[in-house]
């Protein structure tokens, strides 16, 4: 069972509703209808804000889209579709429009990404900026350097950076705590530790990436120290990518010099 809990769930399950594409007055016919069971027009608008005349104009989006069937009784009873059914039918209808999504955008990119570029790219809020190192780390061929603070070594980037090391990648990582340290240990044998550039606790640094000697990103907690590293509006980062790129040049020199004078960690 989800550990997740809601004060009004019947507000939050209307709310993504209406985000994967069903009108409000469907949305909270559905939601009526699953704490119901089954129920008349007269039921649906007896217990959501729904008009009983546009009750049926609702429960039509919903039966052409397979959510309620109707029973052909007098008065007319619907029944609601349960909510393990209704979110794999939202998730296929998403892994398709995700998939045709990715088939179009690719046909759209060009055939080889740009190498060299002047200058630096800016990307804010932790989520897009975990985006970005997944996606670096999934295109690492030779090497990844990488420095954070432990709340940002989430779990997805460990398992990207574990495929990396799979595939045969070099793993660097410092700037993490003793027991985060253990945990890379266990998860990526392969990877070598080194102490952070700086003691964490007293920069706003968030983290400091370097792939293939070619990609370098950097990024702060926008708040200061006392930000929440996990609050999506805390981080902001520059990248670069390029051997003559400003940034790459400048990072290379401070991970070369900070590997090279460090005998790893025990």
């Amino acid at each position: 069972m989800s550990s997740d809990s809601f004060d009004d769930p019947r507000s939050v399950a209307i709310e993504q509703l209406e985000q994967f594409g069903l009108s409000a007055y469907a949305a909270r016919t559905f939601v009526a209808l699953v704490s119901l069971g089954t129920g008349t027009a007269k039921d649906v608008s007896g217990v959501s804000d729904v008009p009983r005349t546009r009750v049926y104009d609702a429960i039509e989006e919903l039966h052409e889209q397979g959510l309620v069937d109707v029973q052909q009784s007098s008065p007319k009873e619907f029944w609601a579709i349960s909510g393990e059914t209704t979110a794999r039918k939202f998730e296929r209808e998403m892994d398709h429009r995700l998939s045709v999504l990715t088939a179009a955008l690719d046909e759209l990119e060009p055939v080889e990404r740009t190498e060299e570029q002047r200058g630096v790219w800016t990307v804010d809020g932790q989520a897009a900026i975990t985006d970005r190192i997944l996606e670096f780390v999934n295109d690492a061929e030779e090497e990844i350097v990488y420095m954070t603070v432990e709340d940002l070594l989430t779990e997805d980037i460990i398992d990207a950076l574990r495929a990396a090391a799979e595939r045969g990648v070099r793993i660097s990582l410092g700037g993490v705590s003793p027991d985060v340290q253990d945990e890379i240990k266990d998860e990526i044998p392969g990877a070598e530790l080194f102490e952070s550039l700086w003691v964490w606790s007293d920069t706003p640094a968030g983290r400091l990436m370097m792939i293939d000697d070619r990609q370098t990103l950097v990024s702060v907690l926008v708040n200061g120290v006392e930000a929440a590293p996990t609050d999506a509006r805390s981080e902001t980062a520059i990248w670069g990518t390029g051997q003559t790129n400003s940034l790459v040049v400048v990072l290379k020199a401070i991970f070369t010099w900070r590997l090279e004078n460090d005998d790893g960690i025990e």
